[in-house]
């Protein structure tokens, strides 16, 4: 999948709604937090696909030390663009932002829902409007929350006190090699250095910590095999 941009963000805090008592708050407790926002181009075609991507970037995030990754506690969230198509179409219909899912089973219930939502209006002759919609898992549904504002509608401007930064090739190069060892680099040296299984393979590699216990294991004791059974 292609990333279109990342960039890095201040928290403003965050809207928390109670559906039970019909109110919204909001929630400062993270205002002033740096965040990173890493933005794909439109390439999934499946809800498998969305939930494989998201489950892959937690992983490589863990294992860099950029954060934990516990969608459930708020450390990593995800907006979800949906749009549908007739059947042999290449244009992409009008779409809808499903804000701050926090599991991957939400994410997949939350996009099956609006495929189906987006569907209904099409095929009754309506039309899709671009808007921001919230997804609640209580009810399993989507709620608008505003109309969806176009790039030039967030008035995106640079920040007059932090200079631009260039970063030569060289200098990248570096940065990449002082990067820490990622899960699929772990998964080629469990597979084909060590012969394990891709199963064990992938089922070490799951969790950085459980990854991190089978290396130091097996510096102990180099039976890779015996070490990944007792795992």
């Amino acid at each position: 999948m292609r990333i279109n941009h990342i960039h890095i963000e201040e928290d403003a805090g965050k809207l928390v709604h109670d559906d039970y008592e019909g109110i919204s708050m909001a929630d400062y407790n993270r205002c002033g937090v740096p965040l990173i926002e890493i933005v794909t181009e439109p390439d999934f075609r499946s809800i498998e696909e969305v939930q494989d991507f998201v489950e892959k970037l937690a992983l490589r995030l863990k294992y860099a030390g950029v954060c934990d990754a516990k969608m459930e506690q708020g450390s990593m969230r995800v907006d979800v663009n949906i749009s549908i198509m007739p059947v042999g179409s290449t244009e992409f219909g009008t779409r809808a932002e499903l804000k701050n899912l926090n599991s991957l089973k939400a994410i997949g219930r939350a996009i099956e829902y609006e495929i189906n939502r987006q569907a209904e209006i099409l095929d009754n002759g309506g039309t899709v409007i671009q808007e921001t919609r919230r997804y609640n898992d209580n009810h399993g549904d989507t709620k608008a929350l505003r109309s969806k504002e176009d790039a030039h509608d967030y008035r995106y401007f640079p920040e007059p006190d932090i200079p631009p930064v260039f970063l030569s090739d060289e200098e990248i190069e570096d940065i990449r090699k002082s990067m820490p060892e990622m899960p699929q680099d772990r998964f080629v040296r469990y597979t084909e250095k060590y012969g394990l299984p891709t199963d064990d393979a992938n089922l070490i590699i799951s969790s950085k910590e459980f990854s991190d216990f089978y290396d130091e294991s097996v510096k102990i004791n180099p039976d890779y095999k015996q070490i990944s059974n007792l795992m």
